[in-house]
């Protein structure tokens, strides 16, 4: 699903995006940002929690500067959700091989830093 990603940029289903994105239910949420630029909370994917993926996909940027909350954390281990966290290159890699073996996935892919 995911054909390329590069800083700045990352490509899906043949559509170029300059700016963070999420990947819910097979669809891209664009100019996704979150409450806190570099903090990941509950609140930035409340549609993905909702969506109860088995797994979540955390982009964490080329040098991996986003960080995920430990109460998002808590609550996706609650609901059953696996969490992946990984610099966005490796995390790209990550969740197209879980999104091509079947797995019930989601992303949220920050971009940059």
């Amino acid at each position: 699903m995911i054909e390329d990603y590069r800083f700045g940029h990352i490509q899906v289903s043949g559509k170029r995006y300059d700016g963070d994105i999420k990947i819910v239910s097979g669809e891209v949420v664009s100019d996704w940002w979150r409450k806190e630029g570099h903090a990941l909370e509950s609140s930035d994917v409340e549609d993905i929690i909702a969506a109860r993926p088995e797994t979540l996909v955390v982009g964490t940027g080329d040098p991996g500067r986003m960080k995920v909350r430990e109460s998002l954390r808590k609550q996706l281990a609650e609901l059953g959700m696996d969490l992946v966290e990984e610099p966005t290159a490796r995390a790209v890699k990550i969740f197209n091989e879980l999104s091509g073996s079947g797995h019930k996935v989601a992303g949220a892919f920050h971009l940059t830093c």
